[in-house]
């Protein structure tokens, strides 16, 4: 399969949503509902849902990160080897 590099970032975003989306509202649903005749059914409705709260979050937080990431510098420190403890 190829898809052109300009779609790098919404690939991402739509397989890192799927994912946790499928993930994080099964469990959830695991946890509220138990597992009963109604648990396909509701996991599947609350899945839908999670995912389109994830897709947005997946497709745009990255890019809010990253700038604030930017500011932050981050060293490496040697560190001190003390005898003992």
């Amino acid at each position: 399969m190829k898809i052109h590099v300009k779609y790098k970032q919404l690939v991402f975003a739509f397989f890192m949503s799927l994912s946790m989306s499928l993930f994080i509202s099964f469990i959830l649903v695991s946890i509220n509902f138990g597992y009963s005749s109604h648990f396909l059914p509701q996991w599947l409705k609350m899945w839908g849902q999670a995912f389109i709260c994830a897709f947005f979050g997946a497709y745009f937080f990255p890019k809010f990160i990253h700038k604030i990431m930017m500011k932050i510098r981050f060293v490496e420190t040697k560190v001190k080897e003390t005898k003992g403890f």
